[in-house]
């Protein structure tokens, strides 16, 4: 099972990102869980939603252990640095289209922790929003998350800074896409203002004006993206307190759908 849930290429690319493990110079301790497996043990979690006390023995490391990892490993920033250089693969095969990218958001339900805020669509109900950018064939470029309640609008700006540079098949490397489209949630003048200043063209769709379904054969990739993200079962509901942990699911959600794009 640990080969199927981290098959080796993604266990080479792995291996770039994550810290060296602690030594220990006075010696003794416990023998140290090997970091395939304790990887495995949190993929699996991510994708099955099991809490980490339902993590079947299979995998080695013990529920605690595998969250102690993942939280030294979420506060290291692994997640975005993987998911970061699974796009440098994509890219430099030239298997990422930057011609006309998308933005939009998903809600789900919080029970308790930061960024989480009354869901106006949800009767009020305390949940968070993930916020993602992606590039014109479904893969995400850029993810955020927020309280329930923060408006669409206010997340573009950080968003599109926070599209990392990525390798290209040939010249430098790229982080703003020719085009972005987005619904009526990001119909504002000083939005537009702000993607023409950096030379982005722009396709929102205008309140009273037009129908934000006249945007849908571009932007359907980004609703199947949000499906390909609902694969990740801990994303369903979120159950993490702290922002950083929820933030890490959602990286190794968006990690996940790139490799299998490398993959193919």
């Amino acid at each position: 099972m640990v080969e199927r849930l981290v098959p080796d290429e993604l266990y080479d690319l792995f291996q770039r990102v994550v810290p060296p493990a602690p030594t220990r110079p006075q010696g003794g301790g416990r023998r140290r869980h090997g970091d395939r497996e304790v990887l495995a043990a949190i993929i699996f979690v991510a994708t099955t939603g099991c809490t980490w006390r339902q993590l079947p023995p299979v995998f080695g490391p013990s529920g605690p252990t595998a969250h102690r990892r993942f939280t030294e490993w979420s506060a290291a920033r692994v997640w975005a640095k993987l998911h970061r250089l699974v796009l440098d693969e994509l890219g430099s095969r030239g298997d990422l289209d930057w011609s006309r990218c998308a933005i939009d958001s998903v809600n789900m339900r919080a029970l308790k922790g930061e960024l989480t805020g009354p869901n106006p669509v949800d009767r009020g109900k305390k949940g968070s929003k993930i916020h993602l950018i992606t590039e014109r064939t479904g893969l995400p470029l850029s993810i955020g998350i927020s309280g329930a309640n923060l408006h669409d609008s206010q997340a573009l700006e950080p968003l599109v800074r926070g599209i990392p540079p990525i390798r290209s098949r040939r010249g430098p490397r790229r982080r703003r896409p020719a085009k972005l489209h987005a619904d009526k949630g990001y119909d504002y003048d000083h939005l537009r203002r702000w993607l023409r200043m950096r030379g982005i063209r722009h396709r929102i769709a205008r309140r009273g004006i037009e129908s934000s379904t006249r945007l849908g054969r571009h932007r359907w990739t980004i609703e199947r993206t949000m499906s390909w993200l609902a694969g990740c079962r801990r994303l369903h509901r979120r159950y993490e307190r702290k922002a950083e942990h929820f933030l890490a699911f959602t990286a190794i959600a968006c990690t996940l759908i790139c490799y299998r794009r490398l993959t193919k």
